[in-house]
């Protein structure tokens, strides 16, 4: 099952790319898709169209076309595996405040508003939110040794 991931601005201006994919790594998902770029404010606004409306919209859009991001879709060999649920635990609550230790909002997020990456919060979501960066093209299978 594959993943969907932005490590946004705060995350690559801190240098803070590898530990947070080695992080993926160390729990069974390898990279298939990897990019760094800066996103559009269409992109932007496809992202957080679930959030349109709310006091917060215009402040996420601003940050995550502030600066580069990575994107990165990730894969996991259990094919049943909750990979959603994983990835989300791996990552952390919202609010960096509140994640625990050890996850990657609670170890390195300043902030609800910096909290360094996104993860989809479901499968239907992923499926919108990886279109919106990724075509089939660009994402690439390989076995694992």
């Amino acid at each position: 099952m594959r993943e969907f991931i932005i490590i946004k601005p705060d995350g690559v201006e801190r240098g803070l790319v590898g530990e947070i994919l080695k992080r993926f790594e160390k729990y069974g998902f390898r990279i298939v898709g990897l990019k760094i770029l800066n996103v559009s404010k269409k992109q932007a606004e496809e992202l957080y169209e679930v959030h349109k409306g709310k006091p917060f919209y215009n402040d996420l859009i601003e940050y995550i076309c502030s600066g580069p991001v990575v994107a990165g879709m990730l894969q996991i060999a259990v094919p049943d595996a909750d990979s959603v649920s994983l990835v989300r635990k791996i990552v952390g609550e919202t609010d960096p405040a509140k994640a625990a230790m050890g996850t990657i909002r609670g170890d390195f997020g300043v902030s609800i508003r910096r909290n360094i990456i996104h993860a989809s919060d479901s499968r239907p979501s992923r499926d919108r939110e990886m279109k919106i960066f990724f075509s089939d093209e660009e994402l690439v299978d390989y076995p694992k040794n």
